[in-house]
Order: structure tokens, then C-alpha cells, then sequence
């Protein structure tokens, strides 16, 4: 079965974005955007929020910037060549390969795990935590970064608690640190 994935940028005290609403210190360097090219090479549907679409949307034009490395082209097209559901109560539309759904269909989506493909990942706090009250979420990988940012977005806005086991860390340059972990299954 295809896993979900939850991957973000966060700071040392766990915070996604600063108390301003602001992504400070968590920029990925060549050596992580790399990785996660990688990544989005290795899925067929990015799930997000509102939020996580718009932030996100950059890339659908940003290949059109003569300035931007290799790396982030590479990202740009890879990126617009996956399947995108974002989940919003308010768009009324969404560009390139997207699709609106009004809520989260647990249903639905371990449907959509069960079909064959590669794997698929949820980006944003907030439909993240809907994903992991369902226990939807497989895999949860953490890209921590020196700083502390003291207080804002939680990576982990969840009320319950969730046993996970470390399968792999790794360090990038910039002293970020990844940490892999695969959620327990009930018995």
C-alpha cells in the first residue's frame, strides 16, 4: 500500500512559522532542495491545505524566472507534474493538475493509498493534524534547523498521541538535521 507523508521545515522548538506568520531560517539549502526533488520524484499526489496551496502555487510559474539554479527548476517541474488535492472551504478554483475537495474523506483517501502508484504526501500543519487524528499518515519526516523562533505555527497542532519509531536520521549542511519516523500501528 502507497504511505502518506509528512514532511516540513521546522525550527529547533518546533514551530513552522515564526509568531509574525513568517517562514524565517527554515530555507533549504542546495544540498536539501535536492533532497527534496528527490522526494516529489517519489510521489503522485501532494495533499495540502489552503494555505500550504497558495504558499506552494509559487512554483507554478517559476520556471519562468531566469534567475532560479537548477535545482529549483527542477523542482519546478517536477512539482507541477504531480497530482495535487487541496482541501478548501473558501477557493472556488486551483490551477494546474489540482483539484478542490470541501473536507477530508478518510475514506476516500485510504482508497486512493490502496491503488497502485507512488507514494503521496500532506503539506500543512493544519491538514496534517486532520490526516493524523484519521491515521492517515505513514511517515513523518522532520527538517530541523538551528534556530529558535519562539513560538507560531506548531508543526504538530494535535490533541492525541501518536507512537512513531526512528527509522533513519541524516544531517544536511546548514546544520539541519532530518529525522524519519513511521507512525506504530495500533494492534
Amino acid at each position: 500500500m502507497r504511505k502518506i507523508i509528512y514532511a516540513q521545515l521546522v525550527s529547533l522548538d518546533g514551530f513552522i512559522e515564526g509568531p509574525d506568520g513568517k517562514i524565517d531560517g527554515t530555507k533549504p539549502v542546495e544540498e536539501l532542495h535536492r533532497h527534496f526533488n528527490d522526494l516529489e520524484k517519489n510521489l503522485d499526489i501532494n495533499f495540502y491545505g489552503r494555505g500550504m496551496s497558495e504558499v506552494m502555487d509559487f512554483w507554478l510559474t517559476a520556471d519562468q524566472n531566469p534567475d532560479l539554479k537548477d535545482h529549483e527548476l527542477e523542482y519546478a517541474r517536477l512539482w507541477k507534474d504531480t497530482e495535487r488535492i487541496v482541501f478548501s472551504k473558501t477557493l472556488d478554483k486551483v490551477e494546474g493538475k489540482a483539484q478542490i475537495r470541501r473536507e477530508v474523506d478518510p475514506d476516500e483517501i485510504i482508497k486512493l493509498k490502496k491503488q497502485p502508484g507512488k507514494d503521496m504526501a500532506v503539506g500543512g500543519a493544519g491538514l496534517a493534524s486532520t490526516f493524523i487524528k484519521h491515521g492517515l499518515v505513514d511517515e513523518f519526516r522532520l527538517y530541523i534547523h538551528p534556530v529558535i523562533v519562539g513560538g507560531g505555527k506548531p508543526m504538530f497542532p494535535v490533541n492525541e498521541k501518536v507512537n512513531l519509531k526512528l527509522v533513519e536520521t541524516r544531517t544536511f549542511s546548514g546544520d539541519v538535521v532530518m529525522l524519519k519516523y513511521h507512525q506504530e500501528k495500533q494492534e
